[in-house]
């Protein structure tokens, strides 16, 4: 993908191809090559193509904080898309408002953070975790069981869907972390408790390796997916293939993006990356948010004209694309995206079926200003198709 042209818009992608991550990151790096291909097929931005220096973090903070100065410094790459984790990102983040440059941050996170320097299009907690915990209660009971990886966004999400679940009168019978990278035992151990407790749905926020082998047990010790499921935030059709569609069906994903939803867009996009990438490789939130931050650093990049970091920031805020997932609006005063959320549920065939959706777009609310805890109308806020 490196360019051959000195006029060419040089650009880092910074995605781990390896480790605990490496799948979804792995994703994200598709869906943004994929991006990138089609703008410079187009002749690029302002008749220049965008030119790509990547580095593999493999899923280490320290690598990601080392290849971003690098990226910075060395190869003087001042547009950064990168990073799946919390951890990943915040090992970037001072490197990047040091050196005045760009990082498009793709992943849903936890929220309650604002950098200048970085656009956010992933959804936040008001776009997922709020929607999901009122669908839950309706569909399937008030008594809940937490799951987490022992770093920044398990914890932060889940003393979110605490919160929320308390103020529904729910009760929260277990709240468990594990590493990152968890022993089959540790693993044992919570599905053993999860039996016992019997709770009416298991939220996990656990990531990459350990969170699909949970989801194998899960289903080895004969829970019923149908009646008890594990709801997720980041849960996406690639690892349910991997775990297997068979041994996840009834499962949940709060999600605003699903490779089944029914938009000309989406069909586009899954069409394109298939023909790209081949079978084996399948479209999913992560591919569809690097994809969309691509679409929206070109049109920003045609009216600015420029890579510098100020102008670049001020010519995104307030646009919006006709993404895979829909419209996306980046807002003005705080640099995350306005979403549509939907809830999907998995079929026997392994696809998400789109069991709720918002009926417009949502404003995201990084630090819970304007976001109330305690439950709304939950007829209104439940809507199942």
């Amino acid at each position: 993908m490196r360019g051959t042209t000195d006029e060419a818009w040089r650009v880092g992608l910074l995605f781990s191809r390896g480790g605990v991550t490496g799948l979804s990151d792995s994703e994200h790096f598709y869906g943004a090559a994929l991006a990138i291909e089609e703008v410079n097929r187009r002749g690029g931005v302002l008749g220049r193509p965008i030119d790509v220096v990547a580095y593999d973090p493999a899923s280490d903070p320290i690598l990601y904080r080392d290849h971003a100065e690098r990226l910075m410094t060395v190869d003087r790459v001042p547009v950064i898309f990168g990073c799946h984790t919390s951890v990943g990102r915040k090992a970037v983040l001072r490197t990047i408002e040091r050196r005045n440059g760009v990082l498009w941050y793709p992943s849903m996170y936890e929220g309650f953070e604002y950098s200048p320097n970085v656009i956010y299009t992933g959804a936040i907690a008001n776009q997922c975790a709020f929607p999901l915990i009122d669908f839950l209660f309706a569909e399937y009971g008030s008594r809940f069981a937490l799951v987490g990886a022992e770093y920044i966004f398990p914890r932060e999400m889940n003393r979110v869907l605490r919160d929320l679940i308390e103020a529904r009168g729910g009760e929260v019978l277990d709240e468990t972390y594990l590493p990152l990278a968890s022993e089959d035992s540790q693993l044992k151990a919570v599905v053993s408790r999860i039996t016992r407790l019997q709770p009416d749905v298991v939220i996990c926020t656990l990531v990459g390796a350990s969170g699909r082998r949970l989801y194998r047990m899960y289903d080895e010790a004969g829970i019923d997916r149908r009646r008890r499921p594990i709801a997720s935030l980041t849960m996406a059709e690639s690892e349910i293939r991997e775990i297997g569609a068979e041994r996840c069906a009834g499962h949940i994903t709060s999600a605003a993006y699903f490779n089944s939803l029914e938009l000309d867009a989406n069909r586009r996009f899954v069409a394109a990356f298939e023909a790209r990438f081949g079978p084996e490789r399948i479209a999913s939130m992560w591919s569809a948010a690097s994809y969309a931050q691509v679409l929206l650093f070109a049109q920003a990049l045609e009216v600015a004209g420029t890579l510098d970091a100020q102008r670049l920031v001020d010519a995104v805020l307030g646009t919006s694309i006709e993404a895979p997932e829909g419209t996306i609006l980046i807002d003005a005063d705080n640099n995350h995206a306005w979403l549509t959320p939907r809830i999907g549920r998995v079929g026997e065939g392994g696809r998400f079926d789109i069991v709720w959706e918002a009926p417009e777009l949502v404003r995201p609310d990084p630090y819970l200003a304007v976001s109330a805890i305690e439950p709304q109308d939950r007829n209104e806020a439940v809507r199942v198709r």
